[in-house]
């Protein structure tokens, strides 16, 4: 018999199309599987990712929240142009309101003195129209009647060119202003006695031509300070100064400055305004008070005074210390408890240069 080719019957040929289709299904489910799978895992990651950084936020928040209580700092905002006001805790500290309170802006402004006020409303003004910002030191009483120093920075945010808010920082420098003051009080003033110091007063002398005219300077020298010093000892003597202060700061309340310049020798300045017939009387006034007696420490006391007087008009203001000096020594040389006045004419001929 010929050899005759062999040919599937048509159900066996038909079952191999089968197998390749399930195959394909497998692998695409497979694919489906892994994608899902990779999904999940990139989803795991940010998840964890989102964790992280949450609680980075809340450990940075934490410190941002301890170290604004520690420095007295606290955040502000106010929208615009609704003025709705929001604060952090430490604001609403500052101006000793609870927590959380509901904020009325005409209120709070109430919380600053008329002069810090004027600022304050000045430099927002201005910072909104100009769409930059501003910082202010200024002084507010809080709603618990205490009367306190805080920093203020602001800055305007603005969209499409409107201002929508200013936000910034408020900060209490309570404590720093008041050493600030008592730093400048101490570099300003005599501690004993209250009155300017020398430092104060060439300050004053080597800014004359500032805007703030001289007119009169008296130098005013204690007659008698030595002995009484030298006698019942500094406490004493010092109690004699704080009184003879005293007496030339009531006496002179028309004085641009009245300053304790040496250990008993004390200067007042005067505007242009008095002629030589009202200082001489003010001269005459002092020496009256200073020889009045001084209690101290249970000692009733004597003490005079001498006067040197210089008018500004006789020259520069930096050869005023010096001519009121001179003249000083001319009263000390008439016998004390008395004013002599410098007089340029007399000094230029060589004769005495007080009259």
């Amino acid at each position: 018999m010929p050899d005759t080719p062999y040919t599937p019957k048509g159900p066996a040929r038909a079952s191999q199309p089968g197998r390749l289709a399930g195959h394909d299904s497998s692998d695409e489910r497979r694919r489906e599987a892994a994608t899902i799978a990779r999904l999940k895992a990139e989803l795991a990651a940010q998840a964890a990712l989102i964790a992280r950084q949450e609680l980075s936020l809340a450990h940075s928040r934490k410190i941002f929240d301890r170290a604004s209580a520690a420095a007295r700092l606290g955040v502000w905002e106010c929208s615009l142009p609704d003025e709705r006001l929001t604060w952090t805790d430490v604001v609403y500290d500052l101006f000793d309101l609870p927590r959380g309170s509901v904020l009325d802006r005409s209120e709070i402004i109430k919380c600053y003195p008329a002069e810090s006020r004027k600022a304050l409303d000045s430099l927002r003004g201005r910072a909104i129209a100009e769409r930059n910002g501003f910082h202010l030191d200024a002084e507010i009483t809080t709603f618990a009647g205490r009367s306190r120093w805080i920093r203020i920075t602001a800055t305007v945010e603005c969209e499409d060119g409107v201002p929508v808010r200013i936000f910034g920082m408020k900060q209490d420098i309570t404590e720093e202003k008041i050493l600030s003051d008592r730093m400048r009080y101490l570099a300003e003033y005599d501690v004993m006695t209250g009155l300017a110091n020398r430092g104060r007063f060439q300050a004053r002398l080597a800014h004359a031509d500032e805007g703030r005219p001289l007119g009169v300077l008296l130098l005013v020298d204690l007659d008698g300070f030595k002995a009484v010093n030298d006698t019942f000892g500094h406490v004493v003597g010092d109690e004699c100064l704080k009184e003879a202060a005293k007496r030339l700061a009531d006496g002179c309340g028309e004085a641009d400055l009245v300053a304790r310049v040496g250990g008993d020798e004390f200067a007042v300045l005067l505007g242009p305004h008095l002629d030589r017939g009202a200082v001489s009387g003010l001269a005459r006034g002092i020496i009256e008070a200073m020889g009045k007696p001084v209690a101290a420490c249970g000692q009733s006391l004597r003490l005079g005074a001498s006067v040197g007087i210089a008018f500004a008009a006789a020259g520069a203001p930096c050869d005023l210390f010096m001519q009121a000096d001179t003249a000083l020594y001319a009263a000390k040389a008439a016998g004390r408890n008395t004013f002599r006045i410098f007089k340029p004419s007399a000094a230029a001929k060589g004769r005495s240069a007080a009259a």
